[in-house]
Order: structure tokens, then C-alpha cells, then sequence
């Protein structure tokens, strides 16, 4: 597994990068580290003093920052999507929950980091025997994964000003301590519920204490309030951020989480790096009426760069240079929107280096995956060929006019029109071009092949509880793709395996949306 990608063009061009161990290694055999393996191992950790940054001292958001975020004017409804915390679900303990639409654009890019290192440490039949302190290890370990393709210079760790494990109040009442339960207490306030350890409870479900201590989910933070407080220090290396995070938990899981993370991300990636990979800077990377995320932010999420498209490298329209993503990415990234023609998605997006996928529909992201590590095996040079076939065959008819093979043999230094069009049809068969040139290949990828779904909006799971679907897939012998709109989960797949079929378990197909 590599967990030390190349750094981002930005921070490559400028030297700041530097090799960074694995996060978790180093500091995952002291009990800072937050890898436990029992109860009075996080207890330690959660009690332990919060992590000194590089300078010792705290520095405030650039409103620049706020401004590329959300544009104008923060709508009180699209902020308050926003609110809320990663937690996992009581049926999948490594599935992350959703609350509200809006935010999937951070929740499904760490779902997905989240199983990259899942998929490499454990068996398909371990993954409900996770214990809560191992799903608290891959949390941090995969928002350590994504800043490390994000850091420029530093990376920049924005949390709620006075947090450390008490956090601040909304109200603004100093004598009132802000639980990671949500709720406001004395200092001097016992834990609520009876056997319950309020702080350490909640460092895995805060949902389940707000239940349990009787108090109101409803998010508390205006948008106002949030600036004012938020602050970032500066941490020179990985295992100092992953020290942190293990020390204080309750960042990530209190109910401005994963807005915490959001802005730990543009920090450490820097206003500079981001604008200059984005393609309009004047648009807001979070839509101001829906409150979903660009696809800039998403590939920022995924990639380290914030470019706005998802086609390989640059491609010139119109004398305009419009940036993709510039190698092959540890997460892959499919939509629906391709087959509907809004897009054109790479191979180094279809062909991550796990088989991990980002899945797009118009309104949300979901992630697919798969214990087959054949599904990302290197191409054969008969792949290779069908790629470059297919690259001049945009419609998916199988066949190319003759005038293009030249350009299809000189990207494959391959010569021989003569034999694959014997009678002048003007036309190269696409079975021709194969037999011709790779009579015996063999394919890297299996026939039949297991695929998870993780969706982490309860309402979109059958029985309103989040758990990954699980099917069967497979790959059919005809070049003829059978296109069926009424099923978005097919016509996505599709853009990936043309020939693919899935028989999903309980034949319940899960939802895109």
C-alpha cells in the first residue's frame, strides 16, 4: 500500500514536500497514538495532554478562505447541513453516517481513505468484528492520508478556539464547558446517564450519548460563531497530526467535525495553491443554495489538487488549458454524469491503485469497492490497446473510420492498416483489431468479481440503517453495452465495466442518491 503518494504539482514544483512515514506507524506503539487494544489504552489517550504545535501558537483563519468556501453570504440552512460530526453506524461499525445532503463531498473521500486501509489489513469477514477503538485508529489514519496529499509547506489543524478536550460554547458563556456530547455543563457537572462515560462514548458515537444523555440534537452554531472561532496551529510532520487527532478526538466527532476538517484541508493546502488550480476562482467551492461541494473540492478531497475536471492531464478548448488530474489517483472516481455526457472520466480516475471508488450521481457521492485486488492490476498490453481503440471511438460503436487508425497505431507504434481493412470498407472492427494484434492475450481483470456499497445516508439504506450492500458482478462476453436509465447504479458501473452485471444481495439494488 502506499500511503506516501507524490506531492501535489504545487508542492513538487516548489520543493516543500518531503517524505513523510506512513501516519500511525511511528506513533501507533505509544499510547498518544491512538492505537489501543483496550479500553483503559483509549481511556489514557483521550486523557492525555493535547499535542504542542511547531510555533506553540494559534493563528486565525484567513477570511479569503471563508469566502472562496461559500461565496457571498452563508444561507443559515446550507451552514446548518454542514454541522455535524463523523460517526459510524451501530450496524456497519466502519461506515460512517450521513446526517444531511451537503457535506458527502468530505464524508465519502474519508469512507473511502477509511476502506483503502481497511481493504489492505483485514478480511471481508472481519469487518463487523471491528472494535470501536480500531474504527477511531482508521478514522485518523485516513484524515491523515488526506492531508498528507494536500500539505504544501505545513499542515494547518483548524479546531474551535479553547478547544482542547473541553471544547467552546456557542453561547459564549465562560462558565459553561461544551461536552462532546453537544450539551452545556458546569465544570463541576457529573457525566449524564447512568455507566456512562460521556467523553469516551462519545469519542466514537456522539449520536448515541446525545440520546442517552436526553439532550437535543439541534446544531447550535451559527455560521457567525463558527468564524469567529475558528483557529489553526501549524504541525511540521504527520505523526504530530496523527497524535493530535488521537489526543483529541472529539475534533472530528463534534458537531463542526467535519467543517473542522473541511478548513484543516484549504489551510494546509493554501488560498495560493488552491486558486491556482482552479480553472474560475470567483466560483464557490460549496454551492450556495444546495450546499454541495464542486468537483474542485472534490478532487482536492481525493487527489491533493483542486482542479475542476476529471479527464487525465490538461486538454486544450478553445486555446484554453483545462486541468485534470495529472497521474493515477489511490482513489478512483466514476458518475453517473459520464454516461449522460456532462463529463469525460480519465483512466487514471477509472483505474485508481485500489479498488476504491468515489461514485457520483447528480445530487450525491457514495462509494463502491471490492476485495478483488485484480481489479486494479497493472493494464495489459492488450488493455492498453482497447483503451487507445476506444479513446477514438467516443460513441462506443466499436468501430473507428479508417482514416483514424494511423493515429491509433502511432499511439500504440503499431503499423498494419492493410490487414484489418482487406476490402476497403474505411471502417477497423474492433475484433479484428484485436485478433490481429493480441490473438492469445489474457485479461488482468476477473470475470466475476465481489463489489460493496457504501451509502451514508440512512434513509438511502433498506431498513434506514447504514451498512455496506453487497452483490456479485459480472463481466459479460459481448461488446455490446445494454444501457437501462431506470437503473443509475448500472448506468455508472457501465462507464467503468461496459459488459458488467451485479446481482445485489436481497435483490435490492442500492441508491446513488
Amino acid at each position: 500500500m502506499d500511503d506516501n503518494p507524490a506531492p501535489p504539482a504545487s508542492a513538487a514544483a516548489t520543493g516543500t514536500e518531503q517524505p513523510e512515514p506512513e501516519p500511525g506507524t511511528s506513533v501507533a506503539s505509544t499510547p498518544a497514538a491512538g492505537s489501543h487494544e483496550d479500553g483503559e489504552g483509549a481511556a489514557a489517550a483521550a486523557a492525555a495532554a493535547p499535542t504542542e504545535p511547531t510555533d506553540g501558537s494559534s493563528k486565525t483563519v484567513s477570511e479569503q478562505i471563508a469566502s472562496l468556501l461559500w461565496g457571498g453570504k452563508i444561507k443559515p440552512d446550507v451552514f446548518r447541513r454542514w454541522l455535524q460530526g463523523f460517526s459510524f453506524s451501530d450496524c456497519e461499525p466502519s461506515a460512517l453516517v450521513q446526517r444531511d445532503g451537503g457535506p458527502c463531498c468530505v464524508i465519502a473521500p474519508v469512507q473511502a481513505y477509511l476502506l483503502k486501509i481497511l481493504l489492505a489489513e483485514s478480511p471481508a469477514h472481519s469487518f463487523n468484528e471491528l472494535t470501536a477503538d480500531k474504527c477511531k485508529t482508521l478514522l485518523i489514519q485516513a484524515v491523515c492520508q488526506i492531508l498528507m496529499k494536500c500539505k504544501t509547506d505545513a499542515y494547518r489543524i483548524v479546531t474551535l478556539e479553547g478547544e482542547g478536550h473541553e471544547q467552546a460554547s456557542p453561547s459564549g458563556d465562560p462558565a459553561a464547558v461544551r461536552q462532546d456530547d453537544g450539551t452545556e455543563h458546569e465544570p463541576s457537572e457529573a457525566p449524564v446517564g447512568p455507566g456512562v462515560d460521556t467523553h469516551d462514548a462519545a469519542m466514537v458515537r456522539p449520536a448515541t450519548v446525545q440520546r442517552t444523555a436526553g439532550s437535543s440534537t439541534t446544531a447550535t452554531w451559527t455560521a457567525e460563531a463558527f468564524h469567529e472561532r475558528i483557529r489553526f496551529r501549524e504541525h511540521a510532520h504527520i505523526d504530530e497530526v496523527h497524535q493530535f487527532y488521537a489526543q483529541n478526538y472529539h475534533v472530528l466527532t463534534d458537531e463542526c467535525g467535519v467543517l473542522l476538517l473541511l478548513y484543516t484541508v484549504l489551510q494546509t493546502k493554501g488560498l495560493e495553491h488552491i486558486l491556482s488550480e482552479m480553472s474560475d476562482p470567483t466560483e464557490s467551492l460549496i454551492h450556495d443554495t444546495y450546499g454541495c461541494g464542486s468537483q474542485a473540492l472534490i478532487n482536492l478531497m481525493l487527489t491533493g489538487r483542486a482542479v475542476p475536471h476529471v479527464w487525465d492531464n490538461e486538454q486544450d478548448v478553445g486555446g484554453m488549458k483545462l486541468k485534470g488530474i495529472n497521474q493515477q489517483s489511490d482513489i478512483g472516481f466514476i458518475t453517473v454524469m459520464e454516461q449522460l455526457q456532462y463529463c469525460t472520466v480519465g483512466f487514471f480516475y477509472k483505474n485508481p491503485k485500489n479498488p476504491v471508488w468515489v461514485m457520483g450521481s447528480d445530487t450525491h457521492l457514495t462509494v463502491l469497492f471490492s476485495h478483488e485486488r485484480r481489479l486494479v492490476s497493472p493494464e495489459t498490453p492488450g488493455e492498453l490497446a482497447r483503451r487507445v481503440f476506444r479513446q477514438f471511438d467516443p460513441d462506443g460503436s466499436n468501430f473507428i473510420p479508417g482514416p483514424v487508425l494511423q493515429d491509433v497505431l502511432c499511439a500504440l507504434e503499431l503499423l498494419m492498416r492493410s490487414r484489418l481493412d482487406p476490402e476497403n470498407l474505411g471502417i477497423i472492427l474492433l475484433n479484428a483489431f484485436m485478433s490481429e494484434f493480441f490473438p492469445d492475450e489474457k485479461k488482468s481483470t476477473p470475470d466475476t468479481f465481489d463489489l460493496l456499497h457504501y451509502n451514508g445516508i440512512p434513509n438511502s439504506n433498506y431498513g434506514s440503517v447504514v451498512q455496506y450492500s453487497r452483490g456479485q458482478a459480472v463481466l459479460l462476453e459481448s461488446d455490446v453495452r445494454m444501457c437501462n436509465p431506470s437503473d443509475p447504479m448500472l448506468t455508472c458501473l457501465q462507464t467503468k465495466w461496459p459488459t458488467i452485471e451485479v446481482n445485489w444481495a436481497g435483490n435490492r439494488t442500492p441508491s446513488l442518491n
